[in-house]
């Protein structure tokens, strides 16, 4: 595709809530350390990292496709456009943090990271394979660019508290990023941690709840329902943007331009998205929370996202 290059204004939006006041442009989008891409091409890397999560669960014949395709644009916008990130330094101490809470949609932060420059394309082939340094769950000792090993749910975004709090008592100012899952949030240990967060002011944190909708057991609001997702985080001192369309660039990055801007409070984006986002039949269906496409879905699926792409150059 061919694109029109777009100015990034370094500065922050004077909008307490761009959304609601509706004056939100992409031309205001603060890219600490992103690669200052418009919307297209964010779109289409997001397409691309779906791609990556589709050939790396196919190749390893078992993973997470499903919460890992629903939370793509998320992972694009995050290692793209809004992280203070450096492929080449990865532990640079200055960086943002991130911290997958919801650690089976490895996958998704795999692609991510890979198409970002972290490690080869081609080793998201290695997925769950034997030798790998791509496990099941994220690794903080072999894999550049995960800074907390994790997978048990709940953990997550205590690590990314306790990062945060350091942060804030050693000076720095890099700020902090946590995905859960609805689902996830179910576990007791997510709301201990947000009481502390709320409790301690970290203003340089940032939840996000990946409100797809579906667990491994069913509807979240038949398993064990989390609602009202976004009462429950107001009530322990967050301040709550509800992204209405977690799969939508203009409303992610308007989610994070708000987050950034609020002050004495750290920010939860409920995202509401689509479970399996792409993949014409994995979207909406529980079955594949955890479940890898055959031969012959994988090839269905991959036709899908180039067909995407291709109409995605069209616009």
């Amino acid at each position: 595709c061919a694109f029109t290059a777009l100015t990034v204004r370094k500065h922050r939006l004077e909008s307490k809530n761009p959304i609601a006041a509706g004056n939100f442009s992409w031309a205001d989008v603060h890219a600490y350390g992103g690669t200052n891409m418009n919307k297209q091409e964010l779109q289409l890397k997001a397409n691309e990292v779906r791609k990556g999560i589709v050939t790396a669960v196919h190749a390893a014949k078992a993973g997470h496709p499903g919460g890992s395709l629903s939370a793509a644009d998320i992972f694009t916008y995050l290692y793209f456009e809004e992280l203070n990130i450096d492929p080449k330094d990865p532990k640079k101490p200055d960086r943002d943090r991130f911290v997958l809470s919801k650690g089976h949609t490895a996958p998704g932060l795999y692609s991510a990271l890979a198409l970002r420059g972290y490690f080869p394309v081609e080793d998201l082939k290695t997925l769950r394979h034997l030798g790998s340094y791509l496990q099941g769950h994220p690794d903080m000792k072999h894999i550049p660019g995960v800074d907390m090993s994790s997978g048990s749910l709940g953990q997550g975004i205590s690590a990314a508290v306790g990062m945060a709090l350091s942060a804030k008592l050693s000076g720095d100012d890099y700020r902090v990023y946590t995905l859960l899952g609805d689902g996830e949030i179910q576990e007791g240990q997510v709301w201990e941690a947000a009481m502390f967060a709320g409790f301690r002011k970290l203003d340089n944190l940032v939840v996000i709840v990946d409100n797809n909708g579906l667990q491994i057991d069913g509807p979240v609001d038949q398993v064990c329902s989390p609602y009202p997702i976004n009462e429950k985080f107001k009530a322990f001192n967050f301040h709550v943007v509800d992204l209405a369309d977690g799969n939508d660039m203009d409303q992610i990055a308007a989610a994070f331009a708000e987050a950034r801007n609020t002050k004495g409070q750290p920010t939860a984006i409920i995202a509401h998205t689509v479970k399996g986002k792409g993949v014409s039949f994995m979207e909406n269906q529980v079955g594949w929370h955890g479940k890898a496409p055959n031969d012959e879905e994988y090839a269905i699926a991959m036709e899908d996202l180039k067909k995407e792409g291709e109409a995605l150059c069209q616009k």
